[in-house]
């Protein structure tokens, strides 16, 4: 009798071959969001029929962005996934993102502002957390740090204006772009982020540290204080 892990034995073969051919043949798009999912388990999980497993995946989760970007342990906890197949996916995500990242850092941010929404989003659209960073620039509006602030509840992360001017005088930035996600989906701002904005602004005029924007990123899109006249 064939064990559980050789269920699906020469048509799991066959199955897994022709996903690569389309993939060879296709490009990136060539495959469904659960068939991208289902390959990579396979590649992890390599004796078993992973296509049951990839679509509890991204139900648990909303979809791939939100699977990507899901901490480890929700993804462990999902019956049927171990360390190995965690890691498969964490490491395409981190893949990803340090591409995206990439991209950013080659040019000046303010004439590749398509390229940081992208990685702003495929970083931060799906948490279920509140996250906090700010991007400090040179005075040629290069990338030189972007910096995780830190982690708030699902529905608040604090930004503390005396934090943010320190250590843009410790890291000699010219600028500043601030950036959060909301957790609900809904990037439109509120008036704490309006509030805090303008204090960060303030602050950072006495110090000839300028404030570019204040991206707020969500599953639903982003929003820019600056494009809707808030700054």
């Amino acid at each position: 009798m064939a064990n559980a892990g050789d269920s699906n034995g020469h048509d799991g073969a066959g199955h897994r071959a022709r996903l690569r051919q389309r993939l060879a043949d296709g490009g990136p798009d060539a495959l469904l969001d659960h068939e991208i999912i289902e390959y990579l388990l396979a590649l992890a999980i390599p004796r078993r029929d992973t296509k049951p497993l990839a679509k509890a995946l991204l139900r648990e989760f909303g979809g791939i962005g939100g699977l990507m970007s899901a901490d480890w342990a929700a993804i462990a906890r999902v019956p049927g996934m171990g360390d190995t197949s965690v890691a498969a996916i964490k490491i395409v995500q981190a893949s990803a993102l340090r591409l995206l990242r990439a991209q950013v850092a080659e040019k000046p941010v303010l004439a590749s502002w398509q390229a940081l929404l992208d990685y702003l989003r495929a970083d931060m659209a799906h948490l279920g957390v509140e996250r906090v960073r700010v991007l400090h620039l040179n005075s040629r509006n290069m990338l030189i740090r972007d910096e995780h602030m830190g982690d708030g509840s699902i529905d608040q992360a604090a930004i503390y204006t005396r934090e943010v001017i320190r250590r843009a005088i410790d890291l000699g930035s010219a600028s500043l772009i601030l950036v959060h996600n909301h957790p609900s989906g809904a990037p439109d701002p509120s008036r704490q982020d309006i509030d805090i904005t303008r204090q960060i602004i303030e602050a950072g005029k006495r110090l000839n540290i300028a404030v570019h924007d204040h991206i707020i990123i969500g599953a639903q899109g982003h929003s820019s204080m600056r494009a809707l006249g808030l700054l």
